[in-house]
């Protein structure tokens, strides 16, 4: 362990859990302003949605108008659009209906949805994440007025599976924080408490998500920012294994670092687990031979190991799981219990510098561009990065705290002695190589994602010891998916990731949707309003 940090770290952990609970304690829960789903539309996953799509059942123009009023009615309450494309959704949406017609026979609408698996499903993107022709400021008022000059990889792919963009969504600036606040955008706000933070940098797609108004999201990964949102928005999150999605066409993006687009990663997020497979495939592109999606392990012969948070003085320099967490994995183990697997408590003891090996490997990422200079080639001035830095606590600065502090720790090599560097970078190869040789291809770990449920504002950074159960997993290159649990005594969704070795996502998600079969995960902020006849 490194010293310096460590002590650091504890004073910010316990800072952080007494800030937790008074402000849950003194902040009363502002519960959502905005409609229920009315429309049972709304309330199907996406398979159900392609089904009734290539049946004739429904017409894409019909589902994409439902979802942009189900859009309309949320975002003046979570702010969680950056720039909508609608007018130009609704006319693809005309023509993959028509395009459908012309598939007369049952047998040319099977082939038709084969070859475009999500002809006429809307579907919404990360700003970060490029759409073209939309907003790519990512968070930046350096940036404002910036459009993606063409769409990210993973978009085209999404496209050309035939799925309809309806807007990009709010990120932090340049992706660098846990929540989604900016100078330039605002807040976006919790879908289940109006005070709280959707986390980040996926904040936008947790938000949309968790209320019901997009069929799925596109989110990226570097820390945990497609799981944190997912679980502070009570809705699943897939961080796909290191290198599987393209990440090209996403800002920030280096060209330099060869570590960068196996850290970073893009996902789904979704309200529904059976979901998760399908857009995973689909977003591997070249790559989804790799996931074997379609040779499935039986559910008696994955084995599953478990851990309520690291131990030993690693687990008293974190933040302490909330006990409902620690149950929502308990519940898990045992209704998996039933179908024959034994769990297995798994101690951590290994991970004991868990902290310094996430950080180091973040702090080496090389060629990313300076929120100050928006340069990757010129950084700032270290007297500039400290001024704005203490001129943001204040509010003066047109740059957020939380990403002048991230360009901060990674100038300072995050505090930490360049001679004990070198070892967590060994020391990274190693717990790579020993976790990938013990998950197998069997193998997953039941890990919380995060230690507690949604953080007030302006409490990410108290909060970042937390982060490396996150982090870790982007570092190590082990596939990780956030599955929702249902919602805690406040009212607020909870629940856990599942950890599997390279190129096992698909463990993850049988995992997820076994869970969200067992425990219905996802739960509407607002109970549905749905006409007696639909509820039948």
């Amino acid at each position: 362990m490194d010293i310096l940090i460590r002590i650091i770290g504890l004073i910010l952990t316990y800072i952080a859990m007494l800030a937790n609970k008074l402000i849950d304690l003194l902040l009363a829960r502002q519960r959502p302003n905005y409609p229920p789903i009315r429309d049972q539309i709304l309330t199907k996953s996406v398979i159900e949605l392609v089904t009734e799509l290539r049946r004739g059942q429904l017409q894409s123009e019909q589902l994409v108008r439902a979802y942009i009023g189900r859009v309309r009615e949320v975002n003046p309450s979570l702010n969680a659009v950056i720039e909508e494309r609608f007018e130009a959704a609704l006319n693809e949406a005309k023509h993959a209906d028509e395009f459908m017609a012309r598939a007369i026979t049952e047998f040319d609408r099977v082939a038709l949805f084969t070859r475009y698996p999500l002809l006429g499903v809307p579907f919404t993107v990360k700003e970060s994440c490029g759409v073209k022709g939309l907003s790519f400021q990512v968070g930046s008022l350096v940036r404002k007025g910036m459009k993606a000059p063409q769409d990210g990889d993973v978009v085209e792919l999404v496209r050309a599976a035939g799925g309809i963009p309806l807007l990009v969504s709010a990120t932090p600036e340049f992706c660098m924080s846990a929540e989604t606040s900016t100078v330039a955008n605002g807040r976006c706000l919790n879908p289940y408490d109006l005070s709280r933070s959707p986390a980040g940098s996926s904040g936008g797609e947790g938000a949309l998500n968790g209320c019901g108004a997009t069929p799925f999201g596109i989110g990226s990964d570097i820390g945990g920012s497609i799981r944190l949102p997912a679980m502070f928005c009570g809705v699943f999150g897939h961080k796909p294994t290191g290198g599987l999605t393209s990440v090209k066409g996403h800002f920030p993006y280096s060209l330099l670092d060869n570590n960068f687009p196996n850290y970073l990663q893009i996902g789904p997020i979704t309200r529904f687990a059976r979901d998760m497979p399908l857009l995973l495939e689909i977003m591997a592109g070249d790559n989804k031979h790799k996931l074997k999606i379609n040779e499935p392990v039986p559910l008696k012969d994955i084995q599953i190991h478990y851990a309520f948070g690291f131990s030993g003085l690693n687990g008293l320099l974190h933040p302490a799981v909330d006990s409902e967490i620690k149950l929502s994995i308990v519940r898990a183990i045992k209704c998996l219990a039933k179908a024959g697997i034994q769990p297995k408590e798994l101690d951590l003891s290994f991970l004991r510098n868990s902290f310094e090996i996430a950080l180091v490997a973040l702090v080496d990422l090389k060629g990313l561009p300076s929120i100050i200079t928006q340069q990757a080639h010129r950084a700032p001035h270290m007297r500039a990065l400290i001024m704005e830095m203490l001129n943001s606590l204040f509010g003066h600065s047109i740059f957020t705290k939380e990403a002048l502090f991230m360009e901060l720790m990674q100038r300072v090599n995050g505090l930490m002695c360049p001679i004990r560097m070198e070892q967590y970078r060994q020391e990274l190869v190693q717990l790579r190589a020993h976790l990938t040789d013990f998950l197998g291809d069997r193998g997953v770990l039941f890990l919380p994602t995060f230690h507690t449920s949604a953080l007030s504002f302006h409490s990410s950074l108290l909060n970042i010891t937390g982060i490396d159960s996150l982090l870790l997993f982007n570092v190590l290159g082990l596939p990780a998916t956030h599955v929702t649990m249902g919602l805690n005594r406040r009212g607020m969704p909870i629940g856990f990731q599942v950890i599997a070795a390279p190129y096992q996502d698909k463990l993850c998600l049988q995992i997820a949707a076994e869970l969200d079969g067992a425990f219905n995960g996802w739960v509407p902020p607002v109970p549905h309003q749905l006409p007696a006849s639909n509820t039948q």
